[in-house]
């Protein structure tokens, strides 16, 4: 049985960066991270939108206030420094029915609390920067240091390093148990490991995994699908960066939004659709009747008691599932939006949102618990992407 110093689970963002930050600052660390899949970016990490945010939506007390900004400029560093492709294209944040305009204050007043480049612009403005913008809107958020990344090219500019430092990185392997007691895990084939500390980062089995250490026995993951449309190459619509909508501030969610990639091409999305498997990215793939069942009980709670509004909230997604209703949203955004304009896109993600089954809630800020010798990151949704470098600090040090 091989020992080692730091066992990270988990190779997505948050497992590399914790890695990477751990032998940077303790070269002589004998680190082993396990992931369960052939390569990285398999899942949520390297299925993001790539977008570097701000640090705009969150209440200032949160762990993702702290740690958004500080990513995003630790991010923005590590491309140039590497040459990673990086596109500084801005954001735009846009009420799209009365009530939001108040929205727009509360959120100009948490950026600027948090460290965000942010201002609020007039019509005019908003239509200097983004043409198609809805020009009924009086006035808009903007944030013009939002940058989106390659994500791929960042994970994997991270694992290369992280293998020149002497990080092992085993591959194909699962922890199916662990002895808290004596500081082991065991993977899927076989192999067996002990740790001076463990570290928990697998994302959308967090929940599952902690377990195996007695910890987190409150929480479980529900699964929402990201959908997203493209925008057809041959359109006449021209969108310059990121055009958002004011979001529920009582959810997790920004709703539907564009998206502009390093490689210039624009999406429309991601939708927060209740999926019924971990890994359920199309049709019935990824789905299993013992986790489609956990998951169909809890979503059931959650509609009946209506926390935090999601009944609602659940209607207004699911009618996203049609071409229509989604355009419609869209069009909120950029009235001259066609059906034409959309093209059906083979980008999914799952967001892999943490339910506290006590209070009935969705967890709306980074979790991470400690006991004994092993730490559980057991909330790490966006904005984990952006906040990686820096929550990795955070991590390290709890």
């Amino acid at each position: 049985m091989k020992t080692y110093d730091l066992i990270i689970l988990g190779a997505g963002i948050t497992g590399i960066s914790v890695a990477r930050q751990k032998i940077l600052t303790d070269p002589d660390c004998k680190i082993l991270i396990i992931e369960k899949e052939q390569k990285i970016g398999m899942h949520g990490s390297g299925r993001n939108s790539g977008v570097l945010h701000s640090g705009i939506y969150y209440p200032p007390h949160t762990l993702k206030a702290k740690f958004c900004a500080e990513g995003s400029r630790l991010m923005t560093n590590y491309c140039k420094e590497y040459k990673l492709p990086i596109l500084k294209c801005g954001k735009v944040i846009l009420p799209t029915k009365r009530q939001d305009y108040d929205q727009v204050d509360l959120l100009y007043e948490r950026g600027t609390i948090n460290g965000a480049s942010v201002e609020i612009i007039s019509q005019k403005e908003l239509l200097e920067i983004e043409p198609e913008a809805n020009p009924a809107i009086e006035r808009a958020l903007y944030s013009p240091n939002t940058s989106v990344v390659d994500s791929f090219a960042v994970l994997n500019k991270i694992q290369f390093e992280l293998i020149n430092l002497g990080v092992k990185i085993l591959f194909n392997e699962e922890v199916i148990l662990a002895n808290p007691d004596q500081s082991t895990v065991k993977t899927n084939r076989g192999s067996s490991f002990k740790y001076a500390h463990l570290i928990n980062c697998t994302g959308q089995y967090s929940d599952r995994v902690s377990k195996f250490f007695n910890v987190g026995k409150q929480y479980t993951l529900l699964p929402f699908k990201g959908l997203y449309y493209g925008l057809h190459k041959n359109s006449n619509i021209q969108i310059n960066g990121l055009i958002y909508p004011t979001p529920d501030l009582s959810m997790p969610f920004l709703g539907v939004h564009s998206v502009r990639l390093v490689d210039g091409s624009v999406y429309f999305g991601p939708t927060a659709i209740p999926a019924f498997g971990r890994e359920n990215y199309q049709g019935l793939k990824g789905v299993n009747i013992k986790d489609a069942t956990s998951i169909s009980y809890h979503l059931l709670r959650q509609y009946a008691g209506n926390k935090q509004g999601f009944r609602s909230y659940a209607h207004q997604e699911l009618h996203k599932l049609f071409k229509s209703e989604f355009l419609k949203s869209m069009q909120k955004l950029v009235p001259r939006l066609s059906d034409s304009n959309l093209i059906v896109s083979q980008k999914v993600g799952i967001r892999a949102q943490l339910l506290d089954t006590k209070s009935n809630e969705l967890i709306m800020d980074f979790l991470v618990e400690r006991v004994d010798n092993t730490t559980h990151v057991l909330n790490a949704v966006s904005p984990a992407f952006t906040s990686a470098f820096s929550f990795a600090k955070y991590i390290l040090n709890k």
